[in-house]
């Protein structure tokens, strides 16, 4: 099973499935010397964690994280790190019902066709599972690029149809953690809890919208043509469980505008010239400019929904999958530590392929 590595210069690979003995990341590429705090891992894996609220899967996993290699005496030796967080609450059983079921949008079909043999329980390795193990790789480069001046905070701008009106530079971000659904408009964010808790009680599920801003950066990270940064933010945060769309900056919105509405002109900085607006979103011609990047993910609803579906199985047989098991209503409060963290893997690879001192 090929596509399991992310990045270049800076490399993770995941490992592991949902109902598997573990699910973890090794991380090769990361530079040595860097004082690596475990608690702030665990912070980390702790916001994407299941059983974190009344709103999330009530799987109950408290994905404490194991340092297996790579770091000694509290410091980065330069050698692959390898993170591993053990399963303790799966429950294989719960998923006997759809052993030979293809499940409606699910990767049931599409994992048997390819590999002629698919782990039913829980997804296997197309489970959202497997993606603590890039938020545990994501919280330890930012253990290195923060002291760097580099920040990344993701935020629920959208659930459902309740969208925040207003954008991120009107907004006190500080507040995203302060509700459960991670918005940092207070009053919106009681509204998307009564929609998810609704959605939830009728067995339906909700997509939504998460925003995500990266500031400090210095300008020059990117490399033009087929590896622009840009492309590398939206193929990692594609990359994601149920994300379905990626925008940065005036994103699709632009299509509506005039070039003399869009133009984002210079204005002198210190050191590096500055830009008036922000339409290009902190990224020209795939290479950052200095301006804070911002873009936008979208998430559908959860595939797994607590009616009864029609489907086939794996005979071409026509059967009711029928809606049982843990699963969250609305998977976007948790996805903000995972675009949070893919964020981070993208630069970090970038940090090293353009030179930059490590350390």
């Amino acid at each position: 099973m090929a596509g399991n590595t992310y990045g270049n210069n800076l490399k993770i690979t995941t490992f592991g499935e949902s109902h598997g003995r573990a699910v973890g990341v090794v991380i090769d590429g990361f530079p040595a010397g860097i004082m690596v705090h475990i608690p702030k891992i665990q912070e980390a894996l702790d916001r994407r964690r299941p059983g974190q609220s009344h709103i999330t899967t009530q799987r109950k996993e408290t994905d404490q994280i194991e340092v297996l290699s790579g770091i000694f005496e509290g410091k980065s030796t330069g050698m692959p790190i390898t993170l591993a967080v053990f399963n303790h609450d799966a429950r294989s059983k719960d998923y006997s019902h759809i052993k030979d079921a293809y499940r409606p949008s699910h990767a049931d079909f599409t994992y048997e066709v390819k590999y002629g043999h698919r782990d039913y329980r829980g997804g296997g390795r197309s489970s959202a599972r497997e993606t603590l193990a890039r938020v545990a790789a994501g919280a330890l480069i930012q253990q290195w690029l923060a002291p760097k001046g580099v920040s990344i905070q993701a935020y629920v701008n959208q659930i459902g149809h309740l969208k925040v009106p207003l954008p991120y530079t009107e907004l006190d971000l500080s507040l995203t953690e302060k509700n459960i659904v991670r918005c940092p408009d207070a009053p919106l964010a009681q509204k998307m809890i009564t929609l998810v808790e609704q959605t939830k009680k009728a067995g339906d599920s909700v997509g939504g919208m998460i925003t995500c801003v990266i500031s400090g950066l210095p300008a020059g990270l990117g490399e033009p043509v087929f590896d622009k940064l840009h492309a590398e933010l939206a193929k990692a945060t594609l990359s994601i469980n149920a994300c379905k769309g990626f925008d940065y900056g005036s994103g699709f919105d632009a299509v509506s505008m005039r070039g003399s509405e869009h133009n984002d002109e210079f204005v002198p900085g210190d050191p590096n010239p500055q830009t008036k607006t922000n339409h290009s979103g902190g990224i020209q011609g795939g290479i950052s400019n200095g301006m804070d990047i911002y873009f936008r993910a979208a998430f559908k609803p959860v595939a797994t929904i607590m009616h009864d579906q029609q489907s086939v199985d794996k005979f071409g047989n026509p059967i009711t999958v029928k809606g049982k098991g843990r699963h969250d209503p609305c998977v976007v409060p948790r996805a903000v530590p995972i675009v949070e963290a893919m964020a981070w893997l993208v630069i970090g690879d970038f940090w090293l392929r353009a030179g930059k001192n490590p350390n």
